[in-house]
C-alpha cells in the first residue's frame, strides 16, 4: 500500500513498492487501486486467501489491464482486499477482515470486490478495479453508493488475473462521480464496437421490479423518474419468462462447476481452511453433476438468444441492481446467504447473457445507498457509461 493510512481497512497490508506510471496521459492526476486478484510486479497476489498468499511469491509481471491504466497516467496506490478466492458477495473475509462501507459503515460493503469499493467510497482513491463474476462489482456499487460496471464479457482483459468462473468473469471498475466514470471508461473500455443510437428504445424489467418489496420500489421511484427524464418513457417487459428460479440455478451450476475446475485441485491437495460460506460453496461446487451442467448450458443458450433479441442493437433495459440496500454487519451468516440468493435472481441476467450492466447511485433507503441499473446490447458499454453520467447529473423530480 502506498498510502499513509487506511482507515477503511480496504487494502492488503503489503510493504509499499512504488509502481511506475506515465507522467502524462488521459488519467493523469487520478489515483486507483486494483483488486488483489490482479498481478502487479513487485507484489504478491493473495486472492483473499492466506494459502494463495503463501504460494504466490512476488510477481514479476503486471496484468495488462493494470498496466493500461498506468500507461494512461493513473497512479496505483495499492491492492485491495477481496473475498476469499472471490467466491462470496458479503465483503467479509475470515482471514483479512471486512473493509468499511463508505456509504453505510454499519452495513456490509458487498463482495468480492469489497476492498475496491471501500477504497473508492471512503475517498482513498479516485477509482478502483474489481471483477464481477456473479455480481461482485454491481453489488458493492449498490451497497457503497458508487458507479460500477460489469462490461460485456471479454471486453476488458483478465490476463494475469486469478479466475473464478471464466465463462462469467469480467473486469469492471468503481468511481464516485460520473465524470470520472466516463474518463476511466474511455481508457479501459475504449470506443464501442456497437454504440447505442442517440435515442435508444427503452425497456423496463417489470418482473425484476416485482421481486422487490414495496418499500424498495418506493425508494427507487424517484430514481426511475430521473432515468426516464433522460431516456424517455419505457415499455414494460418481462425478461425472465423461464422464471428467475431456472435462471438462478443455471448460473449457480455453471459457476460452481467452473470454480471447482479452477480452485478444486488446490483445495483437494492442500486442504486450506476456508471461511464460512466459502467452504460451503466449494463443497456445493464439488457435488455439481455433469447432467446439471449440461441442462444449465441449454438454459443459458436459450435465454441468451431470447434476451439478446429483446434488446436488439438499440435498446436500454432499466432494472434494479440489488433487492435492497446492504444488510447490516450484525446480520447472521444465514441471513446474509438468504440475501445473496435473492440478489442472484437479479444479477444472473447479465451474467448468463454476457451483456453489459451499469449500476448508478441514484437512491437511498434506511440511510443507505441503493442503485438503479441499465443494461444494453453487447459492445454498448461506453454508451451505457455516458448515459449513466447523464442520468445521475439530471436533477431528480
Amino acid at each position: 500500500m502506498l498510502l499513509d493510512r487506511d482507515p477503511a481497512h480496504a487494502f492488503m497490508p503489503y510493504p509499499a513498492v512504488p509502481v511506475a506510471n506515465a507522467p502524462n496521459g488521459p488519467l493523469s492526476g487520478l489515483t486507483f487501486a486494483a483488486k488483489d486478484l490482479f498481478d502487479v510486479a513487485g507484489y504478491p497476489t493473495a486472492c483473499g486467501s492466506p494459502h494463495m498468499l503463501a504460494m504466490s511469491g512476488i510477481k514479476m509481471r503486471t496484468a495488462p489491464t493494470v498496466q493500461r491504466l498506468l500507461d494512461a497516467g493513473a497512479r496505483l496506490v495499492g491492492k485491495t482486499i477481496t473475498d476469499e478466492l472471490a467466491f462470496s458477495m458479503s465483503g467479509k473475509n475470515a482471514h483479512f477482515g471486512t473493509p468499511v462501507n463508505g456509504g453505510a459503515p454499519d452495513r456490509i460493503p458487498g463482495g468480492s470486490s469489497a476492498g475496491s469499493a471501500a477504497a473508492v467510497s471512503n475517498g482513498l482513491c479516485d477509482f478502483a478495479l474489481g471483477t464481477d463474476t456473479g455480481g461482485s462489482v454491481r453489488a458493492p456499487a449498490n451497497h457503497c453508493g458508487l458507479f460500477g460496471i460489469r462490461p460485456t464479457h471479454g471486453r476488458v482483459s483478465l490476463e494475469l488475473c486469478h479466475d473464478l468462473a471464466p465463462s462469467f468473469d469480467t473486469c469492471g471498475y468503481f468511481t464516485r462521480d460520473g465524470a470520472t466514470f466516463v474518463r476511466v471508461g474511455e481508457v479501459l473500455l475504449g470506443p464501442d464496437p456497437s454504440p447505442l443510437p442517440e435515442k435508444p428504445r427503452v425497456l423496463l424489467a417489470r418482473d425484476a421490479f416485482a421481486l422487490l418489496h414495496a418499500d424498495v420500489r418506493e425508494a427507487l421511484a424517484p430514481a426511475l423518474r430521473q432515468a426516464e427524464a433522460v431516456l424517455g418513457q419505457p415499455e414494460t417487459v418481462d425478461v425472465a419468462v423461464e422464471g428467475f428460479t431456472a435462471l438462478y440455478w443455471a448460473m449457480r451450476y455453471i459457476q460452481s462447476r467452473e470454480a471447482w475446475i479452477v480452485d478444486g485441485p488446490m483445495i483437494e491437495r492442500y486442504r486450506p481452511p476456508l471461511g464460512p460460506g466459502v467452504a460451503d460453496r466449494f463443497e456445493f461446487s464439488k457435488a455439481v453433476t455433469d447432467a446439471q451442467v449440461v441442462e444449465s448450458q441449454v438454459i443459458r443458450a436459450a435465454f441468451r438468444k431470447r434476451f439478446g433479441a429483446l434488446l436488439g442493437s438499440d435498446a436500454v433495459l432499466i432494472l434494479p441492481t440489488m433487492p435492497d440496500v446492504a444488510p447490516l454487519l450484525s446480520e447472521s451468516d444465514e441471513a446474509l446467504n438468504d440475501y445473496r440468493n435473492n440478489a442472484l435472481n437479479l444479477l444472473c441476467l447479465s451474467v448468463l447473457t454476457g451483456l453489459p450492466q451499469v449500476s448508478i447511485p441514484l437512491a437511498s433507503r434506511l440511510g443507505a445507498p441503493l442503485g438503479l441499473s441499465i443494461m444494453g446490447p453487447a459492445g454498448s458499454d461506453m454508451s451505457l457509461v455516458a448515459l449513466a453520467r447523464r442520468i445521475a447529473e439530471t436533477p431528480a423530480s
